[in-house]
């Protein structure tokens, strides 16, 4: 195997913020700051308004749609029906929102695959999509895109990102099972007598906002404040947001939009995307995703899917195996299942079979055949190539069977690649 290096660093960019919901804790603090707006005479709230966008406009791209957004999420806040003018809107939602550099900390830990749109690629090339783990202020990370080709050459150029940034608009209103949905209930340990009852009570496919609404009316109901209740009630509703769609606007460029920590689980950081063009038995093609979220205590393994970079699905993976950090899933199935590779105990890599992409039940360890087999017993035609990394960015190629996965049919004696000194050194960055 050559390996050459290409000069290509992807670096963090400080510079690169985008506007998010701006939450106090204190009810006593918004409702001040709410007076304080309304306080102010029309001319006055018009005046600043405008500074506002005036000051902002040239970071960000719909600035005044977000903040007339977030005014009217706060309009239960405010202790008038009066309809308020646009400048007075404009200026209470930005007054709730803040400027976040999602890149302050570092930009690492790269995912590449086939780019879904090859229209207009010279002939020869192809177009592909690197997804990266942006670390920003608070160590908050989440997913960034970019995109770039590969020439008949073998050259590779990447895009350069704008310095737009904009998160994905949650869908409301997404849909879940019943039957999954208390799957992965009971696997939290949160299928008491209370949960069975709300259950009992939707559909089977059932809305975020239902689920929500038939959980609070039996509170309401029972009136009891015992714990695993109380508890029952927050897991349920938590486990419904850590399953979301998010979709962003078709016209905005691939290196403008991020997927942010959207769920409560995920508060602390969508860690450690790994992509693949997964290849369906009808032929078509979706992108699925294992990452991490945590939410400063518990990580939890989550599933991320989608047909176009544009709409993004998000689930919970479920199963006793769903554990840890490290999850891969193979690029088509084999034998007729599901494949993915984990590392449940931080040392040892395993191999999983599923029927369904979302549950993981059973696990068995890969076993390594001697270092030194000859080249002849290399499975090169139709195989599969698992490359690991350490923490100094070594690379260990080891080519799989097709049809025996668990069998490693070689592996690689000594490294193939390592980053640079230079790029070692450097935080945050990522050398090609």
């Amino acid at each position: 195997m050559r390996i050459r290096r290409t000069g290509i660093v992807l670096k963090p960019d400080s510079s690169r913020v985008f506007f998010r919901p701006f939450d106090f804790t204190s009810r006593e603090r918004v409702l001040k700051i709410i007076a304080r707006v309304m306080s102010l005479s029309e001319p006055e709230a018009e005046r600043r308004a405008q500074e506002v966008l005036r000051e902002f406009a040239e970071r960000h791209q719909r600035l005044r749609v977000f903040f007339l957004r977030r005014y009217e999420q706060l309009r239960d806040q405010l202790i008038t029906d009066q309809r308020l003018s646009e400048a007075r809107q404009l200026l209470l939602g930005a007054y709730f929102t803040q400027e976040y550099s999602l890149e302050a900390a570092a930009l690492f830990n790269p995912s590449m695959v086939l780019h879904p749109d090859q229209s207009d690629v010279p002939e020869g090339s192809v177009r592909f999509i690197i997804s990266l783990r942006a670390t920003g202020e608070g160590h908050i990370s989440s997913i960034v895109l970019r995109s770039g080709v590969i020439d008949r050459d073998a050259r590779i150029t990447v895009k350069t990102p704008t310095r737009f940034v904009t998160a994905g608009e949650v869908v409301p209103n997404p849909s879940y099972d019943k039957k999954l949905f208390e799957r992965k209930l009971f696997e939290l340990g949160l299928l008491n007598d209370f949960a069975q009852k709300i259950l009992s009570l939707l559909e089977d496919t059932f809305a975020f906002e239902q689920l929500r609404f038939v959980v609070e009316r039996e509170q309401r109901r029972t009136r009891s404040l015992a714990r695993d209740q109380s508890d029952a009630a927050r897991g349920i509703l938590s486990l419904a947001q850590a399953n979301y769609e998010i979709h962003f606007d078709p016209t905005e460029r691939l290196s403008e939009r991020v997927i942010f920590p959207t769920s409560p689980a995920e508060v602390k950081g969508i860690e450690d995307a790994r992509f693949v063009a997964f290849h369906e038995d009808d032929g078509s093609t979706i992108y699925y995703a294992t990452y991490t979220a945590y939410d400063g205590q518990v990580v939890l393994p989550q599933f991320l899917e989608t047909r176009d970079f544009v709409h993004f699905r998000i689930n919970t993976l479920n199963g006793p195996e769903v554990q840890n950090k490290g999850m891969a899933l193979f690029p088509r199935k084999i034998n007729g299942r599901y494949a993915m590779l984990s590392r449940q105990d931080n040392e040892n890599i395993y191999l999983m079979y599923s029927e369904l992409p979302h549950f993981w039940y059973t696990k068995q360890i890969l076993s390594a055949e001697s270092h030194r087999e000859r080249a002849g017993r290399l499975c090169a035609e139709r195989g599969l190539q698992l490359r690991r990394h350490d923490a100094r960015g070594t690379f260990d190629p080891a080519l799989r069977h097709e049809r025996s996965v668990q069998r490693i049919c070689h592996r690689a004696a000594d490294r193939v690649a390592g980053s640079a000194p230079e790029i070692r050194a450097g935080a945050g960055v990522k050398s090609i």
